[in-house]
């Protein structure tokens, strides 16, 4: 089994589970400016950055994705060393996973907008609408879809314009060959439903090693992310810390987001 990741700087290693369907792109000013402070450990769960992408994927387990993780720490940790982990979105739901699961050699894993919405009072409801985004994908498109997860996100009913703008267009429901061209097409039909259905072992992230840090993007007040990363937090004993942005803050504010996270995971003094 080949794991695919890339390395840059020096220091301690801070693996980064990227979210989505775990392509890094876009990650660049991020890493740069943590490379400086750390090794920084890019993980690529389906190689889809390393010439993958097109390539048969099947649905995904989070299991899968914490186990690679696992062995690639197991490849680039120095002996007796640990590592710091930084996972977003889907990546922080694999983060979670590896806390709870292969805890040795973590030092500090930070999970930033996880989507356990098995946390919540009305985590039925809530897997049930990533379901139908998965679906509106397949018998619609990518604009049906992205339509029904911006309602979703925001916790609110479909606007009467998002209701025309979904019924009037032709359905344009991609291929087999369609949904593994893009990053987006992969995530949306092999990893979005299993990692929103995932229950993460609240009892082992409360744990007091390694120690874990759920962050939320302080933009994403009022949505469901925000209030499924509080829930967690709450739940495995700790406060959500706030950070940069919204869902997507390593992307649009890489800087803030950088020295953020690098403050967190190292404090000054």
């Amino acid at each position: 089994m080949s794991d695919h990741y890339d390395v840059r700087g020096s220091g301690p290693v801070l693996l980064i589970i990227p979210g989505g369907a775990g392509h890094s792109m876009g990650l660049e000013n991020a890493t740069a400016l943590l490379s400086e402070r750390f090794t920084v450990v890019t993980y690529d769960p389906l190689g889809l950055a390393h010439g993958r992408l097109g390539e048969p994927v099947e649905e995904q387990r989070v299991e899968g994705w914490s186990d690679g993780a696992a062995r690639v720490l197991d490849a680039v940790l120095p002996e007796g060393e640990s590592a710091y982990v930084f996972g977003s979105s889907s990546g922080a739901v694999a983060a979670l996973d590896l806390a709870s699961r292969h805890p040795d050699r973590l030092r500090h894993v930070v999970a930033h907008e996880p989507p356990v919405v098995a946390v919540l009072p009305d985590a039925e409801r809530q897997r049930s609408m990533f379901t139908e985004v998965r679906d509106a994908y397949r018998t619609q498109g990518a604009e049906a879809a992205s339509v029904r997860m911006t309602a979703g996100m925001e916790e609110r009913a479909l606007t009467e314009e998002e209701l025309n703008k979904t019924s009037d267009a032709a359905p344009q429901p991609p291929s087999p060959t369609d949904e593994l061209a893009t990053p987006m097409g992969v995530f949306l039909t092999r990893v979005l439903v299993p990692f929103t259905s995932y229950s993460p072992h609240l009892a082992a992230l409360s744990a007091a090693s390694p120690r874990l840090t759920v962050a939320v993007g302080i933009d994403s007040a009022g949505q469901l992310l925000h209030r499924t990363t509080t829930f967690l937090a709450r739940r495995t004993g700790g406060v959500a810390r706030p950070f940069p942005g919204g869902h997507l803050g390593l992307l649009t504010h890489p800087a803030e987001f950088a020295a953020r996270l690098r403050e967190t995971l190292v404090p000054v003094g």
